[in-house]
């Protein structure tokens, strides 16, 4: 399982800002050839993203590349440019279908036979962002073996559907919720959306919060103020990690002496907190610690 507590974009086209990421020891560094570049420097970003696949020392960041949407005439080109200095995946934005991602999946198999890589070893993570992917979300999250997680793009959403952004995020409460849901029945990671003002840590947190609350593993980040934060909220904290361990501990002997259902401080452990528990270990190991 790969920790991806924050997923920190940067625009493909400026060097100094992929310089400046991969010494944050941040998750995921998703450098982008998409929203984040202006038209004009589209040719610019792949070259400085391939070159910095091959030249620079990532150390633990998931190294992954944002290419323009499928329907557009971009995407094939992105592709070309990256794939041959191997990014460890691709993220797939304003993906409407499972046909769009199955694309995506053959020009990456390709790439992998050509160069004798792995099959498979590439991964791939789509953007949900607009009321068609919200209909379709099984089939998107079913499309290939090679999809790895379902991001949520809120602010593509509102506009999509007409909504208006709040700090509350109520507007898009559903569509959130349809995310993270999905993502859990097809074994998935769900990573949730972008706080948009940086300066803002306390209302970052709280964003955070409500994600963990909903299930979500991860968030996407535009700041690398932001990256701390982030992966602390998405990290289990020792209260954590202690309650889950004594949970599976207890579960253990009561299971040994044939008891099923039992309880730990005045509440009842059965299936589903268990699973829970495990959970929490397994976000942590994710996360480097020992457990």
């Amino acid at each position: 399982m790969r920790a991806r507590r924050a997923l920190l974009y940067m625009p493909g086209d400026e060097i100094k800002k992929i310089h400046k990421a991969v010494t944050l020891d941040v998750d995921c560094i998703c450098m982008d050839m998409e929203d984040g570049v202006a038209s004009s420097r589209k040719a610019q970003a792949r070259t400085t993203i391939h070159d910095a696949l091959r030249e620079l020392d990532f150390s633990r960041s998931e190294r992954l590349a944002r290419i323009n949407p499928v329907a557009s005439s971009l995407a094939q080109v992105d592709l070309e440019a990256v794939l041959p200095a191997r990014p460890d995946g691709i993220v797939v934005p304003k993906v409407e279908s499972s046909e769009e991602l199955r694309w995506v999946d053959e020009q990456i198999r390709k790439a992998e036979a050509s160069h004798g890589w792995p099959l498979q070893s590439i991964r791939m993570l789509a953007i949900i962002e607009s009321a068609r992917a919200i209909v379709d979300l099984r089939e998107i999250a079913s499309a290939c073996k090679r999809l790895d997680g379902l991001i949520f793009g809120a602010e593509d959403l509102a506009g999509d559907i007409g909504a208006v952004r709040t700090p509350t995020a109520w507007e898009v409460l559903y569509a959130r919720s349809a995310v993270v849901t999905i993502a859990a029945a097809y074994k998935l990671h769900a990573i949730d959306m972008v706080y948009m003002d940086f300066h803002n840590e306390a209302g970052l947190r709280e964003e955070c919060l409500h994600g963990r609350q909903l299930g979500y593993s991860g968030k996407q980040i535009i700041h690398p103020n932001q990256v701390g934060p982030v992966q602390a909220a998405f990290t289990p904290d020792e209260a954590e990690i202690n309650r889950a361990q004594q949970i599976l501990r207890t579960y253990a002997d009561h299971q040994a002496a044939g008891v099923g259902a039992f309880a730990i401080d005045g509440r009842m452990v059965d299936a589903p907190v268990i699973r829970a528990a495990e959970q929490v270990l397994a976000r942590a190991r994710a996360a480097g610690i020992k457990v």
